[in-house]
């Protein structure tokens, strides 16, 4: 079984209600990772998830039932925290891949903790670097079963 780092859009797009197709994928998706166990979350994409929840999506979701949904996921999924050389990483990906400064820290999350995918849409769809596969489970022809 695969490890797949879960990003924050997935994570937003749970509570989107103006993105019906993408809720519905990305219920799919998360129910299917956790019931599997292959599931991980970098506290990276807590923050994100806290921050855009609170700021954007609408209907408004309360800060006490973000919250509550951090609590949740937090014991869903295992947590994976940066550490002060994954930024220095992170910036190295950003020098290297020409990574914006937070989709470096995910991948160099990813790097660090040995896990070779992570599902977000923020990424080249089947782009990889040094070891790191970014697929979009948004994507027309995404496979779940092909990742798993």
């Amino acid at each position: 079984m695969a490890l797949v780092l879960i990003d924050t859009n997935l994570l937003i797009y749970l509570y989107d209600q103006n993105s019906p197709e993408k809720q519905k994928r990305s219920r799919f998706v998360l129910d299917q990772l956790q019931a599997r166990g292959a599931g991980r979350v970098c506290v990276q994409s807590l923050s994100e998830f806290a921050n855009t929840a609170i700021r954007k999506l609408l209907p408004i979701i309360t800060a006490a039932d973000v919250a509550d949904q951090i609590e949740t996921f937090s014991h869903i999924w295992p947590i994976l925290y940066v550490t002060p050389i994954m930024v220095v990483d992170a910036v190295r990906g950003v020098r290297d891949h020409q990574l914006s400064f937070y989709d470096a820290q995910i991948w160099s999350c990813a790097r660090f903790n040995q896990i070779p995918i992570v599902f977000s849409e923020d990424f080249q769809n089947g782009l990889i670097l040094e070891g790191i596969r970014f697929v979009n489970p948004f994507a027309e022809n995404f496979e779940l079963e092909k990742w798993l």
